[in-house]
């Protein structure tokens, strides 16, 4: 069983959300969401992108957005912007469940911020936590409270959650559409990212829309990652990569998760489950071609996404290694995109 570092998970959101149930969510088998710790052990999960994200406030007139994608084309409104007072408080609470989660796993999980944590985590058979903000609410124009979760082990942030934030613009959910949807990066924005390469944060530019990927790349230092995205020439969703993205990361050393979700990998946009092999390896083999075979891995967005039944949950993780293979792709290629590549591309990050 070949270990797999994941790109990008929404396990934090799932405890925050069921606050009296997260122990039994976290140590207990489950057979509901797609993450917890016995099922990591048993999939063979070595470790991944925890993200803090912050839900947008309910509104009975806001479209079901479930029900819309799962019936294509669709084109659906954003959220308002959150401000930092707001958001705060939720994305404090989600960096200390990640601690809890390490307090309470009996040395089974570790939360790192240096590859030689992480290396010497899957050596040990210990699953490891990188602390990843999706969405930069928490943070403040003037970047104070980014030196504070810095101090907390934050190690990686996207920007934008599609909706917008002081820092910049993301996509909106549509099918068919372009990444190209609006303005590129704010002046707070661009200070972010040279604040993130000072800190050596890594940048993530999914959700982020083209202009402002553009601008990111104009402006940052370090690797062009986008924990999990897709391919936007099999799949003409807003938040898939163009080819012309996807050189840029190539040549700046970065790196693509591929993304689970099913309404990202399918070629009719829908959100149904019910898929084959068939659109999954169709992505990967586009972004290996564009790629090279050191900038790919995996962003299962377990627990935020519909995944195809095929993979099910984290336990399934194994299932797709293994479509990778009667695919044709060699034992050292399937090994780099499981976990080898996400190693490599900290360490040019972080450098160290």
């Amino acid at each position: 069983m070949i270990p797999v570092f994941d790109g990008h998970n929404d396990f934090l959101l799932r405890l925050f959300d069921h606050p009296d149930e997260r122990e039994t969510l976290w140590l207990s088998e489950g057979r509901e969401g797609h993450l917890d710790l016995p099922r990591m052990v048993k999939g063979g999960f070595a470790g991944g992108f925890f993200a803090i994200y912050i839900p947008s406030p309910h509104d009975d007139d806001a479209p079901d957005y479930m029900t819309a994608m799962e019936n294509p084309p669709f084109a659906l409104p954003l959220p308002a912007l959150i401000d930092h007072k707001t958001a705060q408080p939720m994305a404090l609470a989600k960096a200390g469940h990640l601690m809890w989660m390490e307090r309470t796993s009996n040395g089974r999980f570790r939360v790192c911020t240096t590859v030689a944590e992480l290396r010497d985590c899957l050596a040990k058979g210990v699953i490891s936590a990188i602390l990843h903000m999706e969405g930069a609410e928490a943070i403040d124009p003037g970047l104070d409270a980014l030196h504070v979760f810095h101090g907390l082990g934050l190690r990686s942030l996207g920007p934008v959650w599609s909706r917008p934030t002081v820092f910049g613009h993301g996509v909106p959910f549509a099918f068919p559409g372009s990444p190209d949807t609006g303005p590129g990066l704010t002046e707070a924005g661009k200070r972010l990212v040279r604040e993130c390469n000072r800190l050596r944060i890594m940048l993530d530019l999914s959700h982020l829309n083209e202009a402002g990927f553009w601008d990111v790349a104009a402006l940052s230092d370090a690797p062009l990652v986008a924990t999990h995205s897709n391919a936007h020439a099999i799949t003409p969703s807003t938040r898939n990569l163009t080819d012309r993205q996807l050189a840029a990361i190539r040549d700046s050393g970065g790196m693509v998760g591929l993304n689970y979700a099913t309404s990202f990998l399918r070629r009719d946009g829908r959100q149904s489950p019910e898929m084959g092999w068939e659109d999954v390896m169709a992505h990967l083999d586009h972004l290996l071609s564009i790629l090279g075979e050191d900038h790919v891995g995996l962003g299962s967005d377990f627990d935020g996404a519909t995944v195809p039944v095929g993979i099910g949950d984290v336990v399934g993780q194994q299932a797709l290694l293994h479509a990778m293979r009667a695919h044709g792709y060699g034992e050292a290629l399937v090994r780099k995109i499981a976990h080898e590549n996400w190693f490599a591309v900290l360490e040019r990050t972080w450098g160290h």
